[in-house]
């Protein structure tokens, strides 16, 4: 009886045993002969893999400058126009005789152009190029087609309230030429004033494209380029519809932008 007692209590302890084991195996693959695999989510140093608990890093949201400290928009990289195709060539400017650049680093002879090309260069900023602004090849479509359009009207006369009527006008005033460049990429239905942008689109600065107003005033920022009818900050004084250098500071002005950009 003595033996049979002992023997009870080693197959109770050893079943005990085994019982605990099982859970220290739970997720390991047995390889021929019942040898244990190595886990699969084991690192290189031994210890286990955090991968799944590991916060993932935040995706960089571009933002595009608002202000400078310099009104240098003087640029000698590559320019690139695309074509009534599609087609993306490098853009060859006309040879104007007579032309002197501006203090601001470009000339007037894209301007007069009847038809404006629509100039690319490589980056997320947009460039001054013969008195034009040429869109970042990075930046969204619609944020191309608001420096596209902004480029049809620059050179004309300022206007007060022209763009306001219509669209289309012999010139502009300086929420008539915001209003025009947001029509363009299709982000405004009807012409705006300068009281109408301090409520209009998304509150605060935009990724791409801002807009400062207040009761008497508009203008906009495009991927690092102004279109402002007031000559302020801008060494060519020149009024009207023109892309000009950011402003070192942009007080007294309502901060909006179009919703996603």
């Amino acid at each position: 009886m003595r033996v049979r007692t002992l023997g009870v209590v080693l197959c109770s302890s050893l079943t005990a045993a085994a019982f605990v084991a099982v859970p220290a195996m739970a997720g390991t693959t047995l390889l021929a002969g019942g040898a244990p695999a190595s886990p699969a989510n084991t690192s290189a140093s031994g210890g286990s893999s955090s991968t799944g608990s590991s916060a993932k890093p935040k995706k960089h949201l571009h933002t595009a400058p608002i202000t400078a400290s310099t009104p240098d928009l003087a640029y000698t990289g590559p320019v690139y126009q695309k074509t009534a195709t599609g087609e993306v060539v490098p853009y060859t400017p006309p040879v104007a005789s007579g032309q002197v650049n501006g203090p601001t680093g470009g000339s007037p002879v894209g301007v007069t152009a009847d038809t404006k090309p629509q100039l690319l260069v490589p980056g997320s900023l947009a460039r001054y190029v013969n008195g034009l602004a040429a869109a970042p090849m990075s930046a969204p479509a619609s944020v191309q087609e608001v420096v596209w359009a902004g480029n049809q009207i620059i050179g004309l006369p300022y206007i007060f309230g022209g763009g306001h009527a219509s669209f289309q006008s012999p010139g502009y005033d300086c929420s008539g030429t915001v209003s025009f460049a947001l029509h363009g990429a299709s982000l405004l239905t009807t012409p705006e004033d300068s009281s109408e942008f301090e409520v209009w689109g998304s509150h605060g600065v935009g990724r791409w494209v801002t807009i400062f107003s207040n009761p008497g005033h508009a203008y906009m920022t495009v991927a690092g380029l102004r279109l402002d009818t007031s000559a302020a900050d801008d060494p060519t004084n020149q009024q009207g519809p023109r892309w000009r250098p950011l402003r070192p500071e942009n007080g007294g002005y309502t901060i909006r932008h179009p919703l996603g950009l």
